[in-house]
Formats: structure tokens, sequence, C-alpha cells
């Protein structure tokens, strides 16, 4: 019986998300500058190299961040035919990523045990699991990290399809989505489909295994094949660590699982017809996944690779080790039950009790979201009054804004790690004004430039948040003096700054800059702004940008915006030369006197490549699915 142990999963998970998430749309850390992000796709369509001018003076947005959670949330929007608002959509994605996870798991646990009952305890902790691991309740939904949650929850359905009649258009399909979605995954869902070709013991099981990849790459290259040509123009993001230990140190759920897991080559109970090289895929995924962690972290990553962090791969690790923890688990109630005659619904429920009370004291699993932990919109704008701050930005003259800090704080405190919201992300929705900051920790070069004072490459070590409040441009707010601040402003076409009340002492060549005066702001809040407008590239009628430049002949003047090797500039219907400034902004060449200058945004050769591949690719999947329809039908 299947249904009534999955009734209760399902019970406890959509009123665990009802409480958390009922309050309104979510805004906690990370959530604003997600939203911002279907917002994206809605606005400019789906192409991944789609420019979008609101963050960073300009960013191919999602062509560095992968897509699929943006897609998700869209497509939620657009299948509705607009009754689900977009800020609706998200919120419901958002459920839809804290419940995967414990369904995903649930439907794998309980088609090998041949028990829903067995399964339950599995899928609560695939579910509720937090414990620091990035795509857990904590991470993957409070904080915001919704990709690697929804990433998360695909790999069991992987491990769940190896196996059936389609495979190989259902793994491919997964492995496009999860490509997408949260590649760090990526690596733990080739082991799955690896280790589902292998004890086949045919020489042609290397290749068996290499279609499905090899079709889901194809499915992919519209994305791919343009984010790995243009590397250069992002930078990767290398911070946090392994802390394998400390994690099982500090989680005994977590290291008996661990042991459960290596007892699984060992099973307990009887497998059900058909079920044993699913079972033996479990058993191996934690030890593959694991290896696949350690060679990224102690051989790719010193190298300076580190684009697949082995901080979110681990994530993949954790999930196998709870997978193959509970089919222990599983096996062990179903012979309990067998031999002691007692209802294995009984046993279930015991399991579970003492699962959430070994848990309990080290808050392992996420059980129930507490008060005012999980923040929404409507009172958090009212707390710090971020509608009159919407307001006074609106008012002032046009520009950018640069945001001295990635966020506000939610509570008093000197600790970076305090609670907050990225909120100012949505700015450009709320006033229609570009911002520079005020985001999470981002990828492009210009986000380094503000960091670490260099857009140069290299990767971007520090979280925002670690910087709030103390540096910006790579230099402490007090060293920051007005005659580098207005170089940068001008560079980034900012017209007005806005900073915390905390920060302003720390500003002090604020006070007596000629260029930015303070303007009237709604605490806690300081503005800083222009008494002009700045010139910033604006749109055309026919979708292009224009920007005035002048100068002497065969000079470089920025165009204020970040450069990406997309666009091409010209004037009276002949082509300007561009370049990449030392600042990561986009410089044009001018001939002399004031020239009037159009840019255009057309994909190239890697962007056209890839839509070929991704063709092609989707060609090869619907063959497949009538192959495998074929084959279905003969046996």
């Amino acid at each position: 019986m299947r249904l009534l142990p999955f009734a209760a999963l399902a019970t406890y998970g959509v009123a665990f998300a009802i409480a958390a998430l009922g309050g309104g749309l979510l805004v906690f850390d990370d959530h604003p500058g997600q939203l911002y992000r279907v917002w994206h796709v809605v606005i400019h369509g789906p192409a991944p190299w789609a420019w979008n001018a609101g963050w960073w003076a300009g960013y191919p947005e999602l062509q560095f961040y992968p897509p699929g959670f943006a897609y998700a949330g869209a497509l939620l929007h657009l299948l509705s035919l607009g009754r689900l608002s977009v800020e609706m959509a998200y919120q419901v994605l958002v459920g839809i990523a804290y419940l995967a996870p414990g369904f995903a798991a649930f439907a794998l646990l309980s088609r090998l045990l041949g028990s829903g009952w067995a399964a339950l305890p599995g899928a609560l902790v695939a579910l509720a699991l937090s414990a620091g691991i990035a795509s857990g309740v904590e991470g993957g939904v409070r904080t915001g990290m919704l990709a690697a949650r929804l990433g998360w929850a695909l790999l069991p359905l992987v491990a769940l399809a190896v196996h059936g009649r389609a495979a190989t258009p259902v793994v491919s399909m997964l492995l496009a989505a999860i490509a997408i979605t949260h590649p760090a995954h990526l690596p733990t869902a080739a082991a799955i489909v690896l280790l589902a070709a292998w004890p086949r013991r045919s020489r042609w099981w290397l290749p068996q295994a290499t279609v499905p990849l090899a079709l889901g790459a194809a499915l992919t290259g519209f994305w791919t094949v343009p984010l790995l040509a243009r590397l250069a123009h992002t930078r990767a993001l290398a911070w946090g660590d392994l802390a394998v230990g400390a994690t099982l140190g500090q989680h005994p759920l977590l290291a008996l699982l661990l042991v459960l897991a290596l007892v699984a080559f060992w099973p307990l109970a009887p497998s059900p017809p058909g079920r044993d090289g699913g079972r033996r895929l479990l058993a191996r995924l934690p030890w593959a996944t694991g290896a696949l962690v350690l060679a990224d972290a102690l051989g790719l990553e010193p190298l300076g690779a580190r684009w697949l962090p082995a901080n979110r791969m681990i994530d993949g690790f954790w999930l196998a080790v709870v997978l193959a923890g509970a089919l222990t688990l599983g096996d062990l109630l179903r012979r309990l039950a067998a031999r002691a005659r007692v209802p294995i619904a009984a046993l279930s429920v015991a399991t579970v009790a003492l699962v959430v009370a070994v848990s309990l004291p080290t808050a392992t699993l996420s059980l129930w979201p507490r008060h005012g932990e999980w923040p929404a919109l409507g009172p958090t704008a009212r707390g710090i009054r971020l509608d009159d701050l919407w307001t006074s930005l609106a008012a002032n003259p046009e520009g950018r804004v640069l945001f001295v800090r990635s966020g506000v704080p939610l509570v008093f405190g000197e600790a970076w790690w305090r609670p907050h919201t990225h909120v100012t992300a949505l700015a450009p929705l709320a006033t229609g004004r570009g911002i520079v900051h005020g985001t999470f920790t981002h990828p492009s070069p210009i986000a380094a430039l503000v960091y670490r004072g260099s857009a140069a490459p290299g990767a971007i070590r520090l979280l925002a948040e670690q910087l709030d409040g103390v540096s910006l441009f790579g230099r402490p707010l007090e060293q920051l003096d007005t005659r580098t601040l207005a170089a940068y402003a001008d560079r980034l076409g900012i017209a007005q700054i806005v900073a915390l009340e905390e920060d302003a002492p720390r500003l002090g060549g604020l006070a007596d800059d000629q260029l930015f005066r303070r303007r009237p702001a709604p605490a806690p809040f300081v503005v800083y702004a222009r008494s002009s407008p700045v010139a910033i590239p604006k749109a055309t009628g026919d979708g292009h940008l224009a920007v005035d430049l002048d100068g002497p002949p065969g000079t470089w003047r920025t165009a204020r915006m970040a450069y990406y090797p997309l666009w091409r500039a010209s004037a009276a219907e002949r082509e300007l030369p561009t370049r990449r400034g030392e600042l990561g902004d986009l410089e044009i060449r001018v001939d002399g006197g004031p020239v009037h200058a159009e840019l255009t945004y057309r994909p190239g050769v890697p962007e056209l490549a890839g839509i070929a591949l991704s063709a092609l690719g989707g060609v090869l999947w619907v063959a497949a699915v009538v192959v495998s329809r074929r084959r279905a039908a003969r046996s």
C-alpha cells in the first residue's frame, strides 16, 4: 500500500508549505533576485543571452546563471494565461521546489522497497533535510537557492528512469533539465546513468550509457555552447568549503545514514522482483559521487577549474547517502514486520518519530517554519519603508543607482550572516532605474569590480554580504575618496548612491562631495544624488540602444554599460570599433566631434550553433521516443 503513506507525507509537506509561504511573497535573502530572473524571462524572452539592463550596467543574465528555474516560473505564468501573476507563479514554484525532493525520493524508494510505509522515513528525510546543505530546506527554500533544490529533486527521478522501458528519452530529458537548472548536480546524475549500465557486463555498456548523456547534452546546446564560448565574460563563484567532517559531527542523523548506506551493499531483506539493479545502483551511488567530489576538490579546483564547485557538488553525495541509508532502513522495517508480525505502518511511524527525535537537538531536519523566519514582502516593505525608497529614487535625476550594500539587514547586529533581504534587487522593476550592487553574489565582471576593485579574470572568493558596510570597489568605505568614487560613477553611469544610516559616518567623502548631494530618503536609507541626469544608452524605437559620444578623433569613449561581444556600434551606417574597457565597460572609438552611436545586439556564431545543436537534439530525442515505443510494443 503506497497511497496512505504518500498521503501522510503530502499532508505534512503541504501544511509546512502553507505555513511558510502563506503570508505572501517570500523575500528572505536571495528570493527577490530569483523573482527578478523570472521577470527577465517574461520581459525579454527565453534566449539565455538576452540582455538585461537592470543589473550591473547590463548583463546577459541567464547565459551565466542556469535558466531552468526562471523558465519554469515564467512557464507557470504563461500557461495560466496571466491568471497567475509572476509573483504568484513564483510563490507556487517555491512550494513545488520544497515538496519535490521528498516526493521524488518516495517514488524511488517505494518502488525499490515494494512498500510505501518502508519508504516513508527516507522520503521524510529527503523532504525536510537542512544540515547546512545548500539544496536543503534552509538553503534551497528559505534562503532562495531554488535552482539547487529543483535540480536535487530530479536526481531520484533519474535513478527511477534508468530502469524504465523508455529509459533513453526520459533520462536524457531529465539530464537536460538538471544541466540547465543546477549543473553542479550533473556529475551525480551522470554517475547514476553510468552505474545503471555497468552491471550489465556487456562490452557495449559504456556506449549504451553515453547515448542518453550525449542526447541530454545536445538538448541543452542552446545554453551550454555559448556558455562555454563566452566564459571569459563571467567570473566563477568559488566560496565555501566541503566541511564533511564537521557536518557529520554536528548531525548524528547523517552519520547514522552514512553507516546504513554502507550496509546497503548487503540487503537485510529479499528484494521485490525486478528491483535488484536499482538497489545495486543506490548502494554504489554515495561512494561514486563522493569520489567525484573529492576529484573536483583535490584535483580540479587547485588547478583553477572552479566552475563546478565541490561544495555544491557534495549535495548530490548527501542525497545519495540519504537514499542508500533509507534503502537499508526500509529493508530493516520489512524484516521486522515479517518476523515480529507487527504492522509495517506502525513500525514506520515509530521510525519517523525516532528520526525526528534524533534530528531535533541539531536541527538536522527543518520540521516546521518558525514565526518570523520566513519574511514576506508586505511586512518587510512596510518595516523598511521600501515603497518610499522607490518613490525617492524615481524622483531623482536619471541614471543608475549604486547600492553600497548587497542587501538590507532584517535584525540589528554586526554579523554579516544575520538575516537579511536582497529586496533592492527589485529596484529596476519598481523604479525603472538600473542598479549596480544591491543583489546577492553575482558572476558578472562589473560585480567583481565592485567586490574587489578589479574586473579582471579570477574567481570571486567572498560573499557579497561579507563586504556589506565594509568595503566597495575593493577599498574600505573610509578610504573611498570622492575622486575615485566619481571616476567609477562616471564610467558606470551612476546618478544615485544608496547606503544605510549606519554606513553614512564611514562615507565621509560624500558629505562634502560636489558631485553627489544628500537627498530626502526614508530611514533606514540614505540617498545621495547628482543634480543632473547621466547619459546612459537609451532604447530606440526599433529595440536598439543609442548613446551620444564626443571626443577627438581616434579616442575611445565609454558607453557607460557593461561590455559583451554581441554588441555592435554604428553611426551614419558605418560600424564603429568597440572594445572592453579596463573596468569591464563597453568602449567605442569615435572619429571626432559629437557622435550619435547606435548599439545593436545580435546572437553570434556560438549562439546560433547552440540553437542548431538543440534542434538536432530535439529531432534525435523524438526518434528515440519512437524507437522506445516500438520496443515496448514488441515486448
